[in-house]
């Protein structure tokens, strides 16, 4: 799985075919261990604390222009 972030211990990672489990698109956040939603940062599967889920909102948010551009 490719690591295309990496902030404050906080690794994200996207697998390029994973749609059996989570039918949304998004990415996989190692710290503790968490799938988050691409479209509203939700958690989908696993947890965060606070802080890390915030952060992780955030590098979303900061990078949706790029997604915007690929499509």
């Amino acid at each position: 799985m490719p690591t295309i972030s990496m902030c404050y211990g906080i690794l994200v990672l996207m697998y390029f075919y994973d749609n059996k489990q989570h039918s949304r698109p998004h990415i996989h956040v190692e710290y503790g261990e968490a799938s988050i939603a691409i479209d509203d940062g939700s958690v989908l599967a696993g947890n965060l604390p606070a802080s890390k889920l915030k952060l992780v909102q955030a590098w979303i948010e900061i990078h949706r222009e790029d997604r915007r551009s690929r499509s």
